[in-house]
């Protein structure tokens, strides 16, 4: 029961744009502070979150893109899916290097939504990048558990948490106010 609540739980974080606490600090507090096998939430995390920022980037798409952005706006992220679809190998060894990283990647999937591109593209790299850095998370967590037992779920919410947060939602601003086509190597 456990387990299908950390899934569901993942998957919910995952499909929330901004201010849900990053996927391995939870699997980090989960393998430190319960009996859970600690090999099986690096899998169950990586699937929960693909299928989360899935959800997300498909939200960013049909939602963002299609209802509330001007043509201009469109424009300027197009530009970057033409840019992208055309290096598909370059684009999914970045995004694989990426996940491998602690850093949040909402705003990746926002932004990738955006752009219309296929999901497959970033989503295979994602999970692989995910599934190795949760592995590494889930066994400091259960080591920081073990040797020190002070972790509590109020780290999640730190001010550092929330600046953080913050920054994605400029981010994602920025984005999509750049005028790409200036800056990008036509194809």
């Amino acid at each position: 029961m456990y387990y299908l609540l950390t899934f569901l739980g993942i998957i919910l974080l995952n499909a929330i744009p901004f201010f849900a606490p990053t996927t391995w600090t939870v699997l980090l507090l989960i393998a430190a502070l319960t009996n859970l096998n600690p090999w099986y939430l690096p899998i169950i995390g990586a699937v929960a979150a693909s299928i989360g920022r899935s959800i997300l980037a498909l939200a960013s798409k049909h939602i963002v893109r299609n209802r509330f952005l001007s043509r201009a706006t469109k424009s300027h992220i197009d530009a970057v899916h033409d840019y992208l679809e055309h290096r598909g190998t370059v684009a999914r060894w970045v995004f694989f290097l990426y996940a491998l990283g602690p850093m949040p990647t909402n705003y990746v999937f926002i932004a990738y939504g955006l752009t219309a591109l296929p999901l497959r593209m970033i989503l295979i790299p994602f999970f692989v990048g995910r599934l190795a850095s949760y592995a590494f998370w889930t066994y400091i967590g259960v080591t920081l558990g073990s040797l020190y037992g002070e972790v509590s779920w109020a780290q999640l919410f730190s001010g550092y948490a929330v600046l953080g947060q913050v920054a994605t939602i400029v981010a994602v601003y920025g984005f999509i106010k750049v005028p790409w086509r200036k800056y990008l190597p036509q194809n």
